[in-house]
């Protein structure tokens, strides 16, 4: 008798630079844990983090921005996934890099306005009148056809359904009989039926035929609790860009123009100012009844020093709508020209005006420490085994290069120990790995000594 071991069919996620990270790791009162959910250090920025997710929480902080400032690998973009994780899935996150604004298809500011509108939720509560149950019995009644012929059409449909609590006999329109015939509804199957719309939707087979067939092709789901006639309130998360792309697609007509339009490959279409104003307008109405709920989310700009003077005025002009997310800016420039002007050099690359309205959260270079519990944690996230001498000095080449340099160095040390037969990473594989691989420094320190070797 031979006996297999049945392997897990679920999907392995591929490990990314930030994969540790899962939140800011804060401990009650806000203050920040040395190391937790994958970040090390920055206590100061990750606390002012967390009083940027307590802000946004409470839907105080729409239409303000926040500047992550500091040199290249000190946890910038850490530290804005750790926000997104803070806030759980249903508040919007939308990363975007500077240089995505410049498209060859549309305008740098239609670009912006796009991703600003990704980062607003609208989060709408519809209450639905629906008839829920195990299907009994289903009769179409059938009469003679009214325009002639010996043809017989459907009239009317009874359909009689069940739950835990009692019966109740329908007539229904031939229209939602044509719909239960697409569901493909039998008696025995549990299903429900919108009242206002007429829509079914087949939700299984009745748990009680569960013993019909050996083979599990059918789901099996539990009676329906309570009455047949009931009230379902259903919570739907859309964001405002969704809305915007279902209301500018034009909606095809039987002429051959609309036809072609929809074979050929559509370009990507600028959505008007006047089609948002109007979609503002019935989400306030909306929001005005209490059917909606605005849920402002956070908008990621990463090397926002790529974007030029007309995208700064645009943000300007966007962030002080009614309707704006909270921006994230990260860059890791010190003073520098802006772009699109000839000869304004100001700060971090973003002009004065706009850097006088966000809130500016400084990143500091790690320690070695630091540095090293930060690759500890990488080794761990990687499945790789390193000893702490090896870590140690792992780190030390962090301190005298980069931390991203080391990190890059944890995985060829793991191949180079498989090749010496050994399980754990050590000392000599990482000191072998740091001489075949050359950091930014080393490799610049090179082509300074031999300059002349090289075309210019």
């Amino acid at each position: 008798m031979k006996i297999e071991e049945v392997k897990s069919t679920t999907k392995t996620q591929r490990i990314a630079t930030h994969t540790h990270i899962k939140g800011l790791g804060l401990d009650e009162s806000g203050i920040a844990i040395q190391n937790a959910a994958g970040l090390v250090g920055q206590e100061l920025a990750r606390e002012a983090a967390g009083i940027v997710v307590e802000m946004i929480r409470s839907k105080k902080m729409a239409g303000r921005a926040v500047l992550l400032a500091g040199p290249p690998g000190t946890g910038k973009t850490a530290l804005a996934l750790a926000i997104a994780q803070e806030l759980g899935n249903k508040v919007p996150f939308c990363p975007m890099v500077g240089s995505e604004v410049y498209s060859s298809e549309i305008k740098k500011t239609e670009v912006l306005m796009e991703n600003f509108r990704r980062a607003i939720g609208l989060r709408i509560k519809e209450t639905k009148e629906v008839y829920e149950g195990e299907v009994t019995e289903l009769t179409p009644v059938e009469t003679e056809n009214p325009m002639g012929g010996y043809g017989k059409t459907v009239s009317h449909v009874i359909i009689g359904l069940k739950t835990a609590k009692g019966t109740k006999q329908l007539k229904l329109d031939p229209s939602i009989y044509e719909s239960l015939q697409k569901e493909k509804v039998e008696t025995g199957d549990v299903i429900y039926i919108e009242a206002n719309s007429g829509a079914v939707k087949r939700q299984g087979r009745s748990d009680s035929f569960a013993t019909e067939f050996d083979l599990e092709a059918e789901e099996y789901v539990p009676l329906p609790k309570g009455d047949v006639h009931k009230k379902k309130e259903i919570i739907q998360d859309v964001t405002l860009h969704d809305l915007d792309v279902a209301n500018a697609r034009p909606q095809g007509g039987q002429d051959i123009m609309s036809m072609m339009g929809q074979l050929m490959k559509p370009k990507k279409t600028e959505i008007t100012d006047k089609l948002r104003k109007e979609i503002n307008k019935v989400v306030n109405k909306y929001i005005d009844q209490g059917i909606a709920e605005l849920v402002p989310g956070v908008l990621f700009i990463d090397e926002v020093h790529m974007l030029d003077i007309e995208c700064f005025t645009y943000l300007h002009r966007a962030l002080e709508s009614a309707i704006a997310p909270i921006v994230i800016f990260a860059t890791n420039r010190g003073k520098c020209t802006i772009k699109g002007t000839e000869d304004i050099v100001s700060p971090h690359g973003m002009p004065l005006d706009l850097l006088d309205r966000v809130m500016i959260v400084r990143t500091l270079p790690y320690s070695q420490e630091e540095m090293t519990q930060i690759l500890r944690l990488r080794a761990q996230t990687e499945n790789l085994q390193i000893d702490d001498e090896s870590l140690a000095l792992l780190g030390q080449i962090g301190t005298q290069t980069t931390l991203r340099y080391a990190v890059q160095l944890l995985t060829p040390s793991n191949l180079l120990s498989k090749i010496n037969g050994k399980d754990t990473i050590g000392k000599d594989e990482i000191e072998e790995t740091n001489k075949l691989f050359f950091d930014a420094k080393s490799s610049a320190k090179i082509l300074a000594e031999q300059e002349d070797k090289y075309m210019k």
